[in-house]
């Protein structure tokens, strides 16, 4: 059966090109249009799609509203289409706070192009997305209304707005802020309690063994949620440096490491050339550039222009095994949801050196290619669900 897609964008140039590419994958059926939000929302509830393509900017009701309203009547895969500027960048974030799975740039030459390169992607994103249905009804769909898995939290990303944790004296303990799905509105002094979604593992806490000088973390698709799940658990005294990964265009990394900082008790920004990696801040690689450690001062980060030949800018390989020759066996890699296969190459070098590699597994990824490729390779170390792994650190932190 093809994927059925409605696109919606009030531009009839962008309506009939998406048409155009996506029409010529047979793994694609679009089965109709909407120009605004609340066509949307109507056609969505008639129609019934596989997948939405949403723009952003439309008259009458806009994209993340008519997300948020088709997220509560209707949970539907939504791929937004967003332009590459700073507010594009922040409106996406809050796309995706409001249900949506993933975004792709619109930017205009690049859908001018005659070349295959934007119909591939695409056309991929959206047949990826819309295979991982059962696993989302249990992660990005749950708890919202109408839903198979109401009983469960959802796994988009919900930014909270959190004061910074204040380091205390030296010698004593920092307590760990509440995870995000956990936080009371402020303003209230009700406690809120999040159940524990469908695909929770219902066994103790683990607590591997690893000796670790650094954190290495790699994600794309379903990668914003995932992060900040992670790391609003981690204490402002984590003891040791993180490196992040994610796949997203460079205006996106520095809105997106800005809201991680406000959400965390550690420090979350995005690396500059010359960085100094330290205990509890989180550097996240800048869109279209690729991160390494230094080879002469391994506590320093390189920031370097994105190699063509590269598919992926930044690439979870490249740092991965930039941090293999840097600290070797004392690495902590985690390689969470995305399409894909990035990472598997530098999870190769990592083991080599003896490094330690996490998965998150299957039923908590939004898309499992880059975590199954690991796995598939045999160099996954442990295979974590996705509510397993904040905690999991936060008592290494302990330590």
């Amino acid at each position: 059966m093809p994927v059925k897609v409605l696109i919606v964008d009030d531009s009839g140039f962008f309506r009939h090109r998406i048409a155009d590419l996506l029409s010529s994958d047979r793994r694609i059926e679009v089965i109709g249009s909407a120009s605004n939000g609340i066509e949307a929302v109507e056609k969505v509830k008639q129609l019934k799609p596989d997948v939405v393509t949403m723009d952003v900017e439309m008259p009458q009701m806009n994209g993340i509203e008519a997300v948020r309203i088709i997220m509560r009547e209707n949970p539907t895969h939504v791929l937004m289409l967003s332009s590459l500027t700073h507010e594009g960048a922040r409106v996406t974030l809050d796309a995706l706070d409001a249900g949506a799975v993933d975004f792709l740039s619109k930017d205009m030459r690049a859908w001018m192009d005659k070349n295959d390169s934007l119909k591939t992607q695409l056309c991929d994103k959206v047949v990826e997305i819309s295979r991982f249905r059962a696993s989302s009804r249990r992660g990005l769909f749950a708890g919202r209304p109408g839903s198979e898995a109401a009983t469960g939290t959802t796994m988009v990303f919900r930014p909270q707005q959190r004061e910074k944790a204040v380091p205390l004296a030296a010698g004593k303990a920092t307590s760990r802020p509440a995870p995000a799905a956990s936080v009371a509105p402020r303003g209230t002094n009700a406690p809120v309690s999040a159940p524990a979604p469908a695909h929770a593992v219902a066994r103790p806490l683990r607590r591997p063994r690893v000796n670790c000088d650094l954190m290495v973390i790699g994600s794309s698709t379903g990668g914003p949620a995932a992060l900040q799940q992670i790391l609003t658990q981690l204490p402002a005294n984590f003891p040791y440096p993180i490196l992040l990964v994610q796949h997203m265009p460079g205006t996106f990394t520095s809105v997106f490491a800005q809201r991680l900082n406000q959400q965390c008790a550690i420090e979350v920004r995005e690396a500059r050339d010359g960085d100094q990696i330290k205990p509890g801040l989180a550097l996240l690689a800048p869109g279209g550039h690729q991160m390494i450690l230094d080879g002469r001062r391994s506590s320093r980060v390189r920031v370097l222009p994105g190699d063509e030949r590269l598919t992926y800018k930044p690439s979870v390989d490249v740092t991965y095994g930039s941090s293999a020759k840097s600290h070797g066996s004392r690495v902590l890699a985690l390689i969470l949801t995305g399409m894909g296969a990035d990472g598997c190459e530098g999870a190769k070098m990592l083991k080599r050196c003896g490094a330690t590699v996490w998965a998150q597994n299957k039923e908590s990824s939004t898309i499992f290619g880059m975590p199954q490729a690991v796995i598939n390779a045999g160099l996954a170390d442990e295979i974590l669900d996705l509510q397993e792994i904040g905690p999991i650190l936060s008592r290494m932190g302990a330590r």
